[in-house]
């Protein structure tokens, strides 16, 4: 186990990189960063996908795999409210891996992009004793419309986007012994989970209708609610109130939990990856943003909770009860 988080190694490295370059208005810390342009803010934002870190080669099919990690690359710019529009992609492959591999993991890169309206424009290539793919994304934002991490104020609405926990749950169902599983693996509910996992949905139309309504603050969920949720309130020096029996739980979830073992609610809280909007908004303009994402795009957007003073992040049951809500969720040094 790491003597630090990865909590902790950001915030070092903040002090280290430059935070006053030309033309930079956010830095290190956010989804991404947002450098000022003459008719937009430029969003960039990478990301590393590393074997048995975060994939294994034998449960991910390299089309899956190129489709993923083009994804939560655009997801990012999404929780800053901009829209992608070029992609760089270096690769590092063991001598293991052959061609047609390849050609199938940039076919789902190729695919992705196309989904996004965006072009993957070039990269690297190099030799490793594991595969590494790491993805840089450019996109853009109005100058106005850039939503950070660090606006949300006591009084705003919390609101997700989507459902939480079918990512954790699909990962769960590669993960246990095929065995113990196969039933739920040949159900609906089984392969929604595994496609949640699988294909991720980076939300950028929805992030650019919270952007245009006013939201103060948003993140893209890559490392489950809970932790992500006290990232953002560290940011805006606020604290959160969440409700439990409200957050959107993915369809089936309870149905597997015989056969995974654990708490649906704990992986929504938890898992990871879902890779849906937090945000934070108005109690004003809440319901109109509701109805215009839900009718434009068939996409639930959930309010879970409220913004108050203090700091930290309080969890509220049905009846009542509360307690603090620790940052539980994925760390990559793993503390």
């Amino acid at each position: 186990m790491s003597p630090f988080t990865e909590d902790e190694l950001t915030g070092a490295l903040r002090t280290i990189l430059a935070d006053d370059a030309p033309g930079l208005r956010v830095g290190p810390g956010d989804d991404g960063a947002l450098v000022d342009f003459d008719s937009a803010l430029e969003i960039l934002t990478a990301d590393l996908l590393v074997e048995d870190v975060h994939f294994t080669l034998d449960t991910t099919s390299p089309r899956d795999l190129g489709y993923k990690s083009l994804t939560v690359n655009v997801s990012d710019v999404a929780a800053m409210g901009g829209r992608p529009r070029y992609g760089l992609v270096s690769l590092a492959i063991p001598e293991r891996i052959e061609m047609p591999w390849v050609i199938e993991l940039y076919g789902g890169l190729r695919d992705a992009a196309a989904r996004y309206g965006m072009a993957v424009v070039g990269g690297d290539l190099s030799r490793a004793d594991e595969t590494v793919i790491s993805v840089a994304v450019t996109g853009e934002v109005a100058k106005n419309r850039a939503v950070t991490r660090s606006g949300a104020r006591p009084g705003d609405r919390v609101v997700v986007t989507g459902s939480l926990g079918g990512a954790a749950g699909g990962l769960r169902l590669v993960q246990a012994n095929p065995d113990e599983v196969r039933e739920a693996l040949g159900t609906d509910v089984g392969r929604s989970l595994l496609q949640a996992f699988a294909r991720p949905v980076a939300r950028v139309e929805e992030g650019e209708t919270l952007a245009a309504a006013g939201a103060t603050a948003m993140i893209d969920l890559s490392d489950g609610l809970a932790k992500d949720l006290h990232r953002l309130c560290r940011e805006s020096e606020v604290a959160a109130r969440v409700h439990l029996s409200a957050l959107p739980v993915a369809g089936g979830l309870t149905e597997v939990e015989k056969f995974l073992g654990v708490d649906a609610v704990e992986l929504a809280m938890e898992g990871g990856e879902d890779y849906e909007l937090l945000a934070t908004l108005g109690p004003e303009v809440l319901p109109r943003v509701v109805a215009r994402i839900t009718e434009r795009f068939g996409t639930p957007l959930t309010e879970i909770g409220e913004i108050v003073d203090g700091s930290g992040v309080t969890a509220v049951h049905a009846d009542g009860t509360e307690h603090p809500l620790e940052p539980k969720g994925w760390d990559h040094f793993g503390r």
